[in-house]
This record gives structure tokens, C-alpha cells and sequence, in this order.
């Protein structure tokens, strides 16, 4: 690469980072995300004026087995925001690139307890709870952060087209067959059980992306 051409790349580099600390010093980080599926608009009387409000889908508690056999209680995700994904353990190639990229969001947030990553599985006939705690192992899942949840097909099938609605426009493929719904794509979920973002899990750069907006999250809980 020719002089030139390096510094030109390097300044493209320096651009974000002088940008991030110039917000940082000199003024007020305003960049928020975006919420999903808006369910309805709802009217408050606020002193005296009535005042219309977007109402956003929530996800519904998630209640299913663990890899450890014991069901995920809502104090496990309480407080927390976290990643959701649809996987089966015998998916010979979307599934293993898909939770290599979900070990790089563990890794990243190792430390933090208000991040979970919650991963289900879509074929409950043949991921039992000893399937999951052996896949779980493999790809190194810390207990109590990253949870693998098996449960009743038609009840997992009901979770992603309606809770998580991956079959809508977004940034990942689906393929369906009887009673099986498989996605790459991950669902970050704010700990009011909003979704926040979409991601494709099987592209590096959208996962930096999650990567960035889970910590802009935390960001906008820590500063209220």
C-alpha cells in the first residue's frame, strides 16, 4: 500500500475516534436507539392536556427449559437486556458461525451481569436438556449469562413469529418447514422487553453493531 493511500485510510480511521471524544468532552452524547413495533397509540392526560403516546410490542416473559433442566424464571433477565436467537443443534454450518459470533458479544461483556444472550432451540424433539448443556459447554457458555432453552415446538414456533416476529423484513434469511422457524437473525431486547435492534448474526460487522448499541444502551440507563 502506498504512502499516500495509508494516510488517507488512517485519517478516515482518526475521524470516528476525534468525533467520539470531542462528544465526550465538549458535549451531550443525544444518539438513542430505535424502538420496534409500534402496537398502538395510547392517550395520557398530562397537567390537564391530553397527550398521545406510541405504545411498543413487548416481548413476553420467557419461561422455557435451561441447559442446566431447571426453567428460566423472569429474575433471571430482570434488569438486564439481552440477545435472542433461534438455533438446533445438529445445523451443520448457520448455526455453528451464528453462536461463534454470540461467543465474541459474551466474551465482550464477560463482566457485565446486565447483559444475558438467551438462544432457542427450534428442533425441542431432539435437543433435550443433556443435547443443550453439551452444545452449551462447546461453545463455552458462562451459567447464568448465556442461557439454551428448549420447550414445546408449537410453543418455540409461537415465541419467533410472534414475540420475536422474525419472519418480518430485517436483516437475516428464514427458513420454515412443520413447526420449525430458523433464522440468523439476533434480537437485542431491552430490559422492558422492547426490541431495540436487528441483526444479521452471521455478518462480523452487523455483530460489532450489536456490540456498539448494547453498550449505547447501558449507556442511556447508567445516564437517565
Amino acid at each position: 500500500m502506498r504512502p499516500k493511500q495509508v494516510l488517507i485510510l488512517g485519517l478516515i480511521l482518526l475521524v470516528p475516534v476525534l468525533a467520539f471524544v470531542f462528544l465526550s468532552l465538549f458535549g451531550a452524547n443525544r444518539f438513542a436507539l430505535r424502538t420496534y413495533y409500534p402496537s398502538h397509540v395510547d392517550s395520557t392526560q398530562v397537567g390537564g392536556k391530553w397527550q398521545r403516546d406510541t405504545v411498543f410490542h413487548k416481548v413476553s416473559p420467557v419461561r422455557f427449559l435451561t441447559q442446566s433442566g431447571r426453567r428460566l424464571a423472569p429474575a433471571d433477565l430482570k434488569g438486564s437486556v439481552y440477545v435472542a436467537s433461534f438455533f438446533f443443534a445438529t445445523c451443520p454450518q448457520v448455526c455453528p458461525r451464528l453462536n461463534t459470533q454470540l461467543q465474541r458479544v459474551q466474551e465482550k461483556y464477560r463482566a457485565e451481569p446486565r447483559v444475558k444472550l438467551v438462544s432457542y432451540s427450534v428442533d425441542p424433539q431432539h435437543d433435550s436438556v443433556a443435547v443443550l448443556a453439551r452444545y452449551a459447554e462447546q461453545y463455552g457458555a458462562i451459567s447464568g449469562k448465556w442461557f439454551f432453552l428448549t420447550g414445546p415446538q408449537d410453543s418455540i414456533r409461537r415465541v419467533a413469529l410472534e414475540d420475536y416476529r422474525v419472519t418480518e423484513p430485517g436483516p437475516a434469511t428464514i427458513s420454515q418447514g412443520p413447526g420449525l422457524v430458523h433464522s440468523q437473525r439476533l434480537v437485542l431486547v431491552d430490559r422492558e422487553g422492547h426490541v431495540r435492534g436487528l441483526y444479521d448474526g452471521l455478518n462480523p460487522r452487523e455483530v460489532d453493531r450489536l456490540i456498539t448499541e448494547i453498550r449505547v444502551l447501558l449507556y442511556t440507563y447508567d445516564n437517565q
